[in-house]
């Protein structure tokens, strides 16, 4: 056989045993990823309180992963390694979280393999690193918040470069579907596309459109079950947080019940946004190939223990929602194993048919759906800056505050809330051992060589009534009016 004519068979047998599949095969890939979204936020997923039809349609129509967690973080702004991490598959130790400088992210590796790339919304890590990542993108904002009516964005213009920042004329989560919408109606199918909208919701300021929140306010969510008034210690942000600013202490159940549902507000009109998503995918004949990703970069308190902000490790800041629906997926389907955000990349590229760079930290999900395996690890770690870290696995939790010398053991199989802590009975000291010395392997694992607390130490009460508090510039005037009493 002449060497020409072995050309194409040769290619054959090199996709094959590389596991790559030619661009024209790849599915789409549509990334949908909210701002500050707890886990128990989704009405399919068990909560009776929240309107989330086309999230709940996302539910049916593909798998859910119960058991979902941020990697902690190393910065007060959770979503900033949060969103590192997912954009390169290793954990916060391993790289520069603030520019994603020296690594390859997962859309520069798409883009590499025939995908068109494109964004709107949030990328919290500096305008170097998107340009790297999309090939093209519209309504981009570069920064952690801003009002949702008043967005500061940028576009990719035909010269290749970010337009001046303007100001956006719609509310945020309108702004960004409408970005995507139109990208979609232009794209040319003969290509895979990766497209990752990045709303800025439910995200504080919690100010959804007025006609959310009052359906929220005419039937009040309740509280958290472990609604506390205040948090009994310092956990290293009760003093300095802005998060923890955005209501008075003693938190009251009428400002607490009142946030949540200008935060459900937030997610249910978000949730509408998505639906005009879905109904253009459709329309366009690119559903039955397109991966969907739902997913959040972290939780929030709202209530829970007395806190409101992320910086916890607790359940409710670092289980996040996640649900993958397209071709070969399961319906309706869902597993409690432990995943870690920074599993997607190696998922998507599992999906794509693209072999997985060796040095990621994630692991493939692709298993779990298969029913190939029922997990793949059988614990996770939650570190969060120098102030605190968790180990939990099916049932039992240690949480440590390495600055007091503080521990909390939490048996979740009875204590889902996290409210009783174990830490002092005698019968639980093997727990407690056990649990720290799986603490002690995930750091060695990890590269973290923060000094661990051998026993426990009481920590000292704080009483934070009447604490004097300043709104941020991007709260409105109607939240500065209720929350902070300002005229």
């Amino acid at each position: 056989m002449h060497v020409l004519t072995l050309i194409p068979f040769l290619f054959i047998a090199l996709l094959s045993f590389s596991g790559a599949l030619p661009a024209a095969e790849r599915p789409n890939i549509l990334f949908l990823f909210a701002d500050d979204q707890r886990a128990d936020t989704i009405a399919a997923h068990g909560n009776p309180h929240i309107k989330t039809p086309n999230l709940d349609k996302l539910a049916t129509a593909g798998f859910s992963f119960r058991g979902n967690y941020c990697f902690g973080g190393n910065s007060g702004a959770v979503c900033m390694p949060s969103r590192a991490m997912l954009m390169t598959g290793k954990n916060w130790f391993r790289i520069d979280t603030v520019s994603l400088k020296g690594t390859r992210l997962l859309p520069e590796l798409l883009q590499e393999h025939g995908y068109v790339t494109f964004a709107t919304g949030k990328w919290h890590n500096g305008p170097a690193s998107w340009l790297r990542a999309f090939q093209r993108g519209r309504n981009i904002f570069f920064g952690g918040m801003s009002d949702h009516t008043k967005v500061p964005i940028q576009d990719l213009g035909p010269n290749g470069k970010l337009t001046a920042v303007r100001t956006g004329e719609k509310f945020s989560s309108e702004l960004f579907a409408d970005s995507v919408i139109e990208f979609l109606r232009q794209h040319d199918a003969k290509r895979p596309f990766f497209a990752y909208v990045s709303f800025t919701a439910p995200h504080d300021p919690r100010m959804p459109p007025l006609a959310y929140r009052e359906a929220y306010y005419r039937d009040l969510p309740p509280l958290p079950a472990n609604f506390l008034p205040q948090f009994p210690f310092d956990n290293g942000m009760m003093k300095g947080g802005r998060d923890e600013n955005l209501g008075a202490w003693p938190r009251t159940e009428a400002m607490i019940r009142d946030q949540l549902a200008e935060y459900y507000g937030l997610i249910t009109h978000m949730d509408e946004q998505i639906g005009r998503i879905l109904t253009v995918l459709k329309e366009r004949g690119l559903a039955d190939n397109t991966v969907i990703v739902f997913t959040a970069d972290n939780g929030l308190a709202l209530g829970s223990h007395g806190l409101l902000g992320k910086q916890s490790v607790f359940e409710h800041s670092m289980k996040v929602p996640l649900i993958i629906v397209g071709p070969g997926i399961p319906r309706n389907k869902s597993t409690h194993a432990f995943t870690y955000l920074f599993d997607l990349f190696p998922t998507l590229c599992d999906v794509a048919g693209i072999p997985v760079p060796q040095d990621l930290d994630g692991e493939s999900l692709r298993p779990l759906w298969e029913g190939k395996k029922d997990r793949i690890r059988d614990s996770v770690f939650l570190p969060l800056l120098e102030i605190q870290r968790a180990v939990r696995d099916e049932r039992w939790k240690l949480i440590c505050y390495p600055k007091i010398g503080h521990m909390q053991l939490f048996d979740l199989q009875n204590d889902p809330d996290e409210i009783q802590n174990l830490i002092d009975r005698p019968d639980h000291q093997g727990q407690v051992a056990r649990l720290l010395a799986l603490m002690k392997q995930w750091q060695a694992r990890v590269g973290d060589t923060l000094e661990l607390p051998t026993q426990n130490r009481p920590p000292e009460k704080i009483d934070l009534t009447g604490r004097k508090r300043e709104p941020d510039q991007w709260q409105p005037e109607w939240i500065r009016k209720k929350y902070f009493e300002l005229p």
